[in-house]
């Protein structure tokens, strides 16, 4: 059991493809840590480590398994058949419920876990703990709707979230995108959601880019150009198409930095390193340190998962967004959802080329101003009404528990 006295936050992050929910996920967990909240995250990423980890926050990993298809998946790593290791991943989640006891346990996505993993977890909350808040976090947007709903009915989701979740939160706008409408969400479901709106992230210091700046040797008046494309799994079309125009010549003067993603296939990523280091450009399989490198780019060039979207949101800066319509139509639906505000420039998968990177890279660092305005204006306001939430619970809790010491010392 966690020390008397403590309030603590227990965070699921399936992780099954990119990084984009391990992001998200620690985002919350760095913004919530106050004294006397612990938090422990729940993950099966391979990169937890990799990145910085506040005090008040740390990581409870389980074997990884990797994205196949929408249905299929096996293990990251470890040489044993997919039944096996999601067994052991369900042991580890309920496990680590029993021993942390949490006061609040945040789901992030999917509402039943990878293959149903956290449903015994919930199920427990519910009959031993059932003064425990039980949070699912959902993204802006799922899926097209058809398909949204057609997968929630057929997997028996709503009754999921009928029956095991206190709370909604959607991190999102409803007035972009209206999940309530778009997949029939019942109305004694949609009571229990509460939009949050974007999820901001860290925007680095002036003086924090300083040092990069001078190890990629980016002179003041260069345009830099950062391309990356998140985990990377599927992200060698965009990378290519880039190339090819880089190759051919007649773009706008720039500097580009690749960052292809951890996940890229080994072939794919060293074609990228060998090329781009033929046409003077930088290449990194993994970046740490992402808001600070996207801090120093005048445009930067994406597929737009949610993730990369707040980043880019939270900095102001001038994206070019060409987002995958495989296995879900997610991206492409956000990108045109932000694109009609504004705030984006939008390329169709099925149109992307040399050409049109380079049509649209123009148009971007030629008059980058009116997409500044409009992320100026973008309301942010994730943080603020998940802290809100937080606070609310920490008070019922402190009044049922004296021992466990309230927010602002009520």
């Amino acid at each position: 059991m966690a020390a008397p006295g403590t309030f603590n936050i227990l965070m699921y992050s399936h992780d099954t493809y990119g990084l984009g929910h391990l992001r998200r996920t620690m985002a919350i967990a760095e913004h919530l840590r106050h004294r006397g909240v612990n938090i422990l995250i729940l993950t099966g990423s391979p990169l937890a480590g990799r990145y910085e980890t506040p005090e008040g926050v740390d990581f409870v990993r389980i074997p990884g398994m990797i994205k196949k298809t929408n249905e299929e998946y096996l293990p990251l790593s470890i040489k044993i058949n997919a039944r096996h290791a999601l067994n052991i991943r369900r042991n580890i989640i309920v496990a680590t419920a029993k021993a942390f006891q949490p006061h609040v346990f945040i789901v992030d996505k999917a509402p039943m876990g990878l293959r149903r993993e956290v449903i015994p977890t919930l199920k427990w909350l519910k009959r031993r703990m059932p003064r425990t808040r039980t949070i699912l976090g959902l993204r802006d947007i799922m899926d097209d709707a058809a398909s949204t709903s057609r997968e929630w009915r057929e997997k028996g989701v709503y009754e999921v979230l009928d029956q095991y979740y206190s709370e909604i939160w959607v991190y999102g706008n409803r007035e972009f995108y209206d999940p309530i409408a778009e997949y029939a969400i019942p109305e004694h479901i949609s009571r229990k959601m509460v939009f949050t709106g974007y999820i901001p992230r860290r925007v680095p210091l002036p003086n924090a880019m300083n040092p990069i700046r001078r190890e990629e040797k980016i002179a003041p008046e260069d345009k830099l150009v950062v391309v990356t494309t998140g985990g990377g799994g599927d992200g060698y079309p965009l990378m290519d198409a880039y190339l090819q125009m880089l190759e051919q010549g007649g773009g706008p003067r720039h500097r580009v930095i690749f960052v292809s993603g951890p996940f890229m296939p080994r072939p794919e990523r060293e074609a990228v390193a060998r090329r781009a280091a033929a046409v003077k450009a930088r290449f990194y399989h993994f970046y740490r340190r992402m808001e600070t490198l996207m801090g120093l780019a005048d445009a930067i060039v994406t597929m737009g998962g949610y993730n990369t979207t707040c980043e880019i949101l939270s900095q102001a800066k001038p994206s070019l967004v060409v987002p995958r319509e495989v296995p879900r139509l997610e991206q492409r639906i956000r990108a045109e959802v932000l694109s009609r505000q504004g705030l984006i420039e939008f390329l169709p998968w099925d149109e992307l080329s040399p050409d049109t990177i380079r049509a649209k890279l123009n148009r971007l660092l030629a008059d980058p101003a009116p997409y500044k305005a409009a992320m100026a204006r973008f309301p942010f306001t994730g943080l603020s009404v998940i802290s809100d939430r937080i606070n609310t619970f920490r008070q019922e809790a402190c009044r049922a528990d004296a021992d466990i010491a309230c927010p602002n010392g009520k």
